[in-house]
């Protein structure tokens, strides 16, 4: 088994890391492969999870991924720092079953038809900085809505727990393969006229944005990137999907309750 661990570097983090290591150094058949691994082990929380899928987003259909936290609890992170020896038990001693997240795929076509393609765990978002967006927005090759406002979220289900829920989007369970398209701070009056909702549509249905400027931001997983000349932005849900091993995966609703409520001990 060939075996990558991606870690932050904060003090219980790297203490954990090293208790890790020592662990799977006595495991027969385990090869520390950084490079080409079958199973990637972060250490962290939901932000070393999202760039350790951006370092192997190329090789995602042959990795699994196993997420330590060492804060709070994270929706891509299931076990505990205290928890290491038992996850590594589990790892070698039970078949695993996976739970599979859908993800975005987002295709910028450039005026002069150059495509570039991008893979997103959580979101992506279309901005400008000092400006309001203009944008037309299409489902399906089909005008929807004339947009204008600080900008656009289009969100995975996963995601939606994310910058989406701060901007007013819903929470959607992982197992809907569905996308979701939420207004940052739209403009509404009797000149401009949007939806003024987040709205949720089907796995194969598909989103374009078509941006009234030269110049904006867009982000991917909170990484921006400066766009200039851009003739279309496509959203998708992609072909591919994030895999994790389900070792005492935490229940989805478990964790927007304890992220977001409070621990409740009731039940029906």
């Amino acid at each position: 088994m060939r075996i990558a661990i991606a870690h932050n570097i904060n003090e219980e983090t790297l203490k954990v890391v090293a208790h890790l290591k020592k662990i799977l150094a006595t495991k027969e058949g385990v090869v520390f492969d950084a490079k080409y691994p079958d199973v990637v082990i972060t250490v962290g929380g939901d932000g070393t999870l999202i760039n350790a899928f951006h370092r192997y987003e190329k090789q995602i259909s042959s990795i699994r991924f196993i997420g330590i936290h060492t804060g709070h609890l994270g929706f891509y992170t299931d076990w505990q720092g205290q928890d290491v020896d038992k996850m590594v038990d589990a790892l070698f001693l039970r078949e695993p079953e996976s739970a599979k997240y859908p993800l975005l795929e987002v295709e910028l076509t450039t005026e002069s038809n150059e495509r570039k393609h991008y893979l997103a765990l959580n979101e992506s978002a279309v901005k400008r900085v000092s400006h309001t967006l203009e944008a037309n927005v299409y489902i399906d090759g089909k005008l929807f809505e004339n947009f204008r406002g600080d900008g656009l979220c289009v969100s995975t289900p996963t995601g939606s727990t994310a910058y989406n829920k701060s901007i007013g989007g819903a929470v959607i369970h992982p197992k809907l393969k569905a996308l979701q398209m939420t207004e940052i701070a739209s403009i509404n009056n009797r000149v401009f006229r949007t939806l003024s909702s987040p709205i949720v549509i089907a796995p194969d249905q598909w989103i374009t944005i078509v941006p009234n400027s030269d110049h904006f931001v867009m982000t991917v997983d909170g990484n921006r990137i400066n766009i200039h000349n851009a003739k279309k932005i496509d959203f998708r849900i992609s072909n591919k999907e994030i895999r994790f091993d389900r070792f005492g995966h935490t229940h989805f609703w478990s964790r927007v309750q304890s992220a977001f409520i409070g621990d409740k001990h009731d039940t029906i």
